[in-house]
């Protein structure tokens, strides 16, 4: 029988709304399995690469280069590919129509690559060809190809999937004649089943690179090669790469709105691992993890970070390899500000400034009706070099997640809270729970950052990301508890949640042989759901 990947399986079980859907890969439909595991695999691969380097006024070594190089690396993979270099605007523009019309026809994955020079005006996006002739900013959208062209392209083609890929942001595309105010792109959100790259963050520029390809293609090409690894590793890994051969000078960025895994060589066989050993590979995940997070050095982090770029303790690692670069000197460069850009909900990391005396009062509605609402206040007394301790007893690392409760109990490193905040960010979290009585259980949840919205509490309006999770705790007994959460962070403001509903049931483990498990419906019920609201707060 074929069975989800595990990756594939909760990323499914959060979308799922209802407690039916709670079945693992083994109690799942054959059919359905066979569709979601391996549709993306059996479709057809179309690929537009296109490579401008022989400019008029600021003309550049390497995009043909790339465009060749990764046309080549493409077809490998089993892509379709067409390649174009050094293209004027009218044959360029043919090319991305043709394209989102063989896609609509196909509906095949696709994949878009440009490396060349690029521009944004008034938050729009444009990508030069080699013919454009530009006196002022007026002729700009005349002149250029317009990304928003191609997304509503591939938006309207209504394919499976697509990558869009833009090594676009070299420095000033019109030579030292003439000068823009905004560098680099702006950010864009992708489109539904889209995966957006851009060779640097929003408003900054990217190398051309000292070899045959760019700085970005170059660590592009060499992870594309690495066999049955999932596409937001691959992205991952390269804007690591990037960054340390940079010194923070050129750091990639993503969009994704991607909600199945695609592999360019994907792994031989998809089926789902037992239950003992995913127990085995989280052990030994965490005890390198703990062997690791006190480090100063960055190497050891970044490569537990190449290993498990999207591991349960990856945002972590993350964390702490921003601060021991930091500590080294690193200055590395942020998204420029993208306040009054209506093609982006924004972005923001996460707000470690962390002072004694914070204080956040919150109000506790038991949604169940079944106690009246209470206040809880949680004033931070100390902070150490990588905790912050409250009055209750209540212990969190520097993004908020929880190590200690009040009554005592412990959790191993996880990760409910993000470093950096952007729609339609996915990430995982796994971690051990322990009371004081010694009884034991393991957490596993998927999280995503559903929307950016405005919330009002008692204490004030915020624009908040929404995050949306959910996630099983088994405990050692074999009950087992499910959880539902939705809170909204605002990170400009708040270094505490804003809001949060949380919703627990639990269940009784149904074993049918040593390794399979389902949720009884049956006996389930639910025991817990209630909802924080900040009442007021005060921070240094």
């Amino acid at each position: 029988m074929t069975t989800l990947p595990p990756d594939l399986f909760r990323r499914r079980f959060i979308q799922a709304g209802a407690v039916g859907l709670l079945l693992p890969p083994e109690y799942a439909n054959a059919q359905t399995q066979q569709e979601v595991g391996n549709r993306l695999l059996k479709l057809p691969r179309t690929a537009l690469v296109i490579g401008n380097s022989k400019y008029r006024y600021a003309p550049l070594a390497n995009p043909a280069n790339d465009a060749r190089a990764i046309a080549a690396q493409l077809k490998l993979s089993g892509f379709e590919v067409t390649l174009q270099t050094d293209v004027a605007r009218e044959p360029m523009e043919r090319a991305i129509e043709a394209y989102a019309a063989l896609l609509a026809k196909t509906k095949a994955i696709g994949l878009f690559y440009f490396a060349g020079h690029g521009v944004q005006l008034a938050w729009r996006n444009y990508l030069l060809p080699v013919d454009a002739a530009i006196d002022g900013v007026a002729d700009i959208p005349r002149q250029c190809v317009d990304v928003g062209t191609l997304v509503a392209g591939i938006t309207k083609a209504a394919n499976a999937m697509n990558v869009v890929i833009l090594d676009a942001c070299r420095d000033n595309p019109f030579g030292s004649e003439k000068q823009i105010d905004q560098k680099g792109l702006s950010q864009l959100d992708a489109p539904p089943e889209t995966l957006l790259a851009y060779a640097t963050s929003p408003g900054n520029v990217a190398s051309d690179g000292d070899g045959a390809n760019g700085l970005y293609t170059e660590n592009l090409l060499r992870e594309l090669k690495v066999p049955e690894t999932k596409i937001e590793d691959v992205f991952k890994r390269v804007r690591l790469g990037v960054r340390r051969r940079s010194n923070g000078q050129q750091i990639p960025w993503e969009s994704t709105s991607l909600e199945e895994d695609f592999y360019f060589f994907p792994p031989k066989d998809l089926k789902e691992i037992s239950e003992a050993d995913r127990d085995r590979q989280f052990s030994d995940e965490l005890a390198q993890w703990e062997k690791i997070k006190a480090s100063v050095d960055p190497v050891p982090l970044e490569e537990f970070l190449r290993r498990y770029p999207s591991g349960p303790f990856s945002e972590l690692a993350q964390l702490h390899l921003e601060r021991a670069l930091a500590a080294r000197g690193e200055r590395r460069v942020r998204i420029a500000s993208q306040e009054g850009n209506p093609f982006t909900k924004g972005s923001a990391e996460a707000n470690l400034k962390w002072q004694t005396g914070d204080r956040y009062t919150y109000r506790l509605t038991n949604l169940l009706a079944t106690a009246p609402p209470r206040t809880l206040t949680q004033r931070v007394d100390e902070i150490t070099g990588t905790e912050v301790r409250y009055n209750n007893g209540i212990v969190t690392d520097l993004l908020g997640n929880v190590l200690r409760r009040q009554g005592g109990r412990e959790y191993t490193a996880n990760q409910s809270e993000p470093l950096e905040y952007v729609v339609g960010k996915q990430w995982s979290t796994q971690y051990r729970i322990t009371t004081l009585d010694g009884n034991s259980g393991r957490t596993e949840m998927d999280l995503r950052i559903a929307a950016r919205e405005t919330i009002t509490v008692p204490a004030g309006t915020f624009n908040a990301f929404r995050i949306e999770g959910r996630g099983i705790f088994q405990q050692e007994s074999g009950r087992v508890e499910i959880t539902t959460l939705r809170k909204w962070v605002a990170p400009d403001r708040l270094r505490r949640e804003v809001a949060m509903e949380e919703t627990r049931e639990t269940s009784r483990d149904v074993r049918s042989d040593g390794k399979r498990r389902r949720i009884d419906r049956a006996q389930s019920r639910v025991t817990q759901s209630q909802r924080w609201e900040l009442m007021s707060f005060s921070q240094g």
